[in-house]
């Protein structure tokens, strides 16, 4: 299985730069859509529901500080597969048009974010795991609509 930062590093070579929000909403959609479609993680780091949005902390961790981001050295695009990258490419093709903000917008009005969040105060930090089976589930009915 390839991790997070592998992902990051593929998500990456469809822009010269991005923001580092919309890099981790992008990870967090082609997590989402490999659940749906291949029916297993695309990563194994989990992500957590901070009041912006799903973040994958070890991602976090590495751009600390930075607002945009052009290459992930931490990762190797290579260590995907063929599934892999194509699944990421449909992602980036349906999410890639929106801005950092847009998405972010969009993961609040999601069940597996909002789930992860119940009971907290609007705009209150949060360390919550954002389920898979949750993930899955949501998507799954996305794909079947």
């Amino acid at each position: 299985m390839a991790n997070v930062h592998d992902v990051a590093a593929y998500v990456l070579q469809h822009e010269n730069q991005m923001t580092t929000m919309k890099l981790q909403k992008l990870c967090y959609y082609s997590q989402g859509w490999s659940l749906a479609w291949d029916g297993v993680p695309l990563f194994g780091e989990e992500i957590q529901a901070w009041m912006n949005g799903p973040v994958v902390y070890e991602l976090f961790d590495k751009h600390r500080g930075q607002f945009v981001v052009s290459e992930w050295p931490a990762g190797n695009a290579k260590n995907l597969t063929k599934d892999e990258r194509e699944t990421i490419d449909a992602v980036y093709e349906t999410y890639g048009k929106y801005n950092a903000q847009q998405l972010s917008d969009m993961t609040h009005n999601e069940s597996p974010w909002m789930e992860a969040r119940a009971g907290l105060p609007e705009g209150s930090r949060s360390k919550a795991t954002i389920d898979l089976d949750t993930m899955q589930a949501y998507f799954d009915a996305l794909n079947n609509r």
